[in-house]
């Protein structure tokens, strides 16, 4: 027996909708021009192309929407506040999801002090474990530079009103982060594969030696079984199963932990390169790493998991 994890034909449109977008538009340059900075104009067009509105009541959209969006902004290292747009889709009452959705609202998500995109957000959501609440900041927002070029601040925050059943939102939110990791160390170990069989050593490629193809080897099946767990938690939430949430989180851990160590294997298969600022594996790796830390980071998603074997 075997199940089927490919996209439908609408799903796969939109994918591909997005790939070329993410061709067109966010080249490495443009990437790099966003470094410590927001991507106004890459986030503008990525609006336009209806994908930060697609999991809300007006986008007609779910989960596996999001994740055929996700992995195609994965593999191009696109920036930006991606899994707070999404979670903040489900949260907030219609007037202020559609400015989400058109680029305008800028959110920040996660637990005061360090918060994500915190200098440009214009609407905040706390989360407290498994709570959501509006907030709003408690004085000015101090910038943050990061490992990964993402602004974040510190601030406090002034918590008001908490979201019912933010479950659903918070789950959706841990598949997106999911899809994006796992397509993003998924481009990276295709670029370190491409390398190794292309640069000689000692008259070999270097994929020939067992000690660089084997962690390669061990990085690619754990991002296909993080991507297959993402594609069955996505179905899970869209069908509104009862483990849902579970099998988000579990998706969200696989995908983090899958991503983080194809981010420390492959620059070393690139040597010297693999550490460059403008090469083509360093700020990809960078961005897992920052991704993975962004709230409610993985805590939740491996307390979930061990629950579930009665073991938190």
């Amino acid at each position: 027996m075997s199940l089927d994890f490919d996209l439908d034909d609408e799903q796969r449109a939109m994918a591909d909708a997005v790939a070329v977008y993410c061709r067109d538009q966010a080249s490495p340059d443009a990437i790099r021009a966003a470094v410590d900075d927001f991507p106004k104009t890459l986030w503008e067009g990525l609006a336009e192309l209806g994908v930060l509105g697609i999991a809300t009541q007006e986008g007609g959209g779910g989960a596996l929407e999001v994740v055929a969006s996700m992995e195609e902004l994965g593999r191009a290292n696109f920036p930006g506040p991606l899994v707070a747009s999404f979670v903040a889709g489900r949260l907030l009452a219609e007037a202020e999801r559609e400015s989400v959705a058109r680029g305008e609202a800028i959110v920040s998500l996660g637990a005061p002090p360090l918060l994500p995109w915190a200098p440009f957000a214009t609407i905040f959501i706390e989360l407290a474990g498994k709570r959501a609440f509006r907030a709003r900041p408690a004085g000015r927002v101090e910038r943050v530079d990061t490992l990964g070029g993402e602004p974040w601040g510190r601030v406090g925050l002034i918590r008001g009103e908490e979201f019912e059943s933010a479950d659903t939102a918070l789950a959706l939110g841990d598949v997106a982060a999911a899809a994006y990791l796992a397509a993003a160390g998924q481009r990276l170990i295709d670029a370190a594969s491409t390398h190794a069989r292309d640069r000689k050593q000692f008259g070999r490629a270097l994929g020939d030696f067992q000690a660089v193809a084997h962690p390669l080897a061990q990085s690619a099946m754990g991002l296909a079984a993080a991507a297959a767990l993402t594609r069955v938690a996505a179905f899970a939430i869209d069908n509104q199963l009862e483990d849902a949430a579970h099998r988000a989180a579990c998706a969200r851990y696989s995908a983090g932990r899958a991503a983080l160590e194809a981010a420390y294997t492959t620059p070393q298969t690139f040597g010297g390169l693999g550490v460059m600022e403008d090469g083509e594996v360093f700020p990809l790796a960078r961005r897992i790493r920052q991704l993975v830390s962004i709230p409610p980071g993985d805590a939740i998603a491996r307390e979930s998991a061990l629950a579930q074997f009665g073991l938190s």
